[in-house]
């Protein structure tokens, strides 16, 4: 028999593990609702053909395909087996794929849905996502995404308050530095337009969005593969390289695309951002203006948000940004939409590696009820109930064992009281009550001890 094992870049959850999670997925669940965001939730698998091409070429290629049911090599043409190329029999044997985000799913559903709800459309989902990515530290296949998304609605109000959520979460979880970045995606087609190759604007923005993992020379090495000159170069660079304060770079950025109209729109709109900012305060984020920052996917047409922690090693722990024609290739023309999402797991291994889990998450039973014997388990059941009626979290030991064993499943489980019960406490109505942090014990009523907890 083979040992037991799992999927690379899939985890089993702990009850632990969950609870803190938990702990982050409420924490920012309650954000998203104090700015008027509602749930939704979609199904664990698409139509290939709702996620195809709205990802890119990179994207497209780590799209979890799901074979049909049955004998799926069946319609496959013997022509096309020869061949041995499995993205030329792809649309034969798969009809279905796991989602590769919660934006296109979001998308599909205003348009599926679009009779029945209210615009602007301001909704929040918190669930897995699949991407056939290579797991590394803080990579996985498996992972969850908690996203917010507003439709139908034009307004930069949205974007400033999307930074205000994630300023608020993120200080919420106990993050104290972290940065904000934001970019426009006009800014980028304006550069391509300076240079001549607005054609080739998706191969670049794939290439600087990797600068801080390849640096410019990796950069420049790319970009010429992709069909830039050396002349091309000399003109991004002191645009790659901008420095200097959010003004300082807007200002330089106005001069350098003073010939693109589409550029311009791009400063104009991250100026308004900015602007807001005037009145909002931000909590402990620094909100920075990257012009690095391309997000490489198809569907982003205005401001790009990603959010990264100083206080840890870590890539990106959220993203987003707005797709005015994200609907448009289901059908629904017109309907401009912004969204953010949270790297869940990034987070948490954030907050792992710094501690700062509360304590108080730990513990799933706030009391643990022990006893010595068969009478005294007896005794102990109209106690638990009356417990569980006050919602205090507890448990009764369920096995008639050593009060050492029961002591112990205290102790690996963390809960933080125990409640003992032998002959003395029947006859007294006082029970022991127990401390398990400080040791400390005291004889109390279970009226006392609910008034206690």
């Amino acid at each position: 028999m083979s040992k037991p094992s799992i999927p690379k870049g899939t985890r089993d959850f702990s009850p632990e593990v969950v609870t803190k999670r938990t702990f982050i997925f409420d924490t920012i669940r309650s954000v998203f609702k104090k700015y008027g965001y509602q749930p939704i939730e979609t199904p664990t698998m698409e139509n290939l053909s709702t996620l195809t091409g709205k990802y890119g070429d990179e994207g497209d290629q780590l799209i979890f395909k799901v074979l049909n049911s049955g004998d799926y090599l069946s319609n496959v043409s013997d022509d096309k087996l020869a061949t041995k190329n499995s993205k030329s029999i792809t649309s034969d044997i798969s009809e279905k794929a796991l989602r590769y985000d919660l934006t296109v799913p979001f998308a599909r559903y205003v348009v599926m849905h679009q009779n029945e709800i209210s615009f602007p459309f301001k909704r929040y989902q918190i669930q897995p996502v699949w991407r056939a990515d290579r797991p590394q530290k803080g990579r996985y296949r498996e992972f969850y995404q908690c996203d917010a998304d507003v439709v139908g609605s034009e307004s930069l109000l949205n974007e400033a308050e999307f930074v205000l959520i994630y300023d608020e979460a993120l200080s919420l979880l106990g993050l104290k530095d972290f940065e904000i970045r934001i970019n426009n995606r006009k800014i980028l087609a304006g550069i391509a337009e300076i240079v001549r190759k607005p054609e080739l604007l998706i191969d670049m923005t794939v290439a600087i969005d990797k600068l801080d993992k390849i640096g410019f020379e990796g950069v420049t090495k790319e970009l010429l593969e992709k069909g830039f000159t050396e002349n091309d170069i000399n003109t991004l660079s002191p645009i790659i390289n901008l420095s200097g304060s959010n003004e300082d770079k807007l200002k330089t950025l106005s001069t350098i695309l003073s010939s693109s109209n589409i550029g311009l729109k791009g400063i104009e709109e991250l100026q308004e951002v900015f602007n807001y900012f005037n009145t909002f305060h931000l909590k402990n984020g620094k909100l920075l203006l990257d012009i690095t920052l391309a997000r490489g996917l198809n569907y982003y047409t205005g401001a790009i948000f990603e959010v990264k922690t100083n206080e840890v090693d870590m890539g990106s722990i959220g993203g987003g940004g707005r797709y005015d024609d994200l609907t448009g290739m289901f059908g629904l023309k017109n309907l401009t939409g912004v969204g953010v999402s949270f790297g869940a797991d990034r987070i948490y291994d954030v907050m792992e590696e710094l501690k700062l889990f509360p304590e108080n998450t730990l513990a799933t039973s706030k009391v643990l009820i022990t006893h010595f014997d068969e009478k005294a388990f007896q005794y102990a059941l109209p106690i638990i109930q009356k417990l569980r009626d006050a919602n205090i979290s507890s448990e009764l030991y369920p096995n008639i064992t050593k009060m050492q064993k029961q002591m112990k499943y205290a102790n690996d489980k963390g809960v933080p009281f125990v409640i003992v019960i032998g002959d003395e406490e029947m006859s007294t109505g006082l029970l022991a009550f127990k401390n398990m942090h400080t040791g400390e014990q005291q004889k109390l009523s279970i009226d006392q001890i609910i008034h206690q907890l």
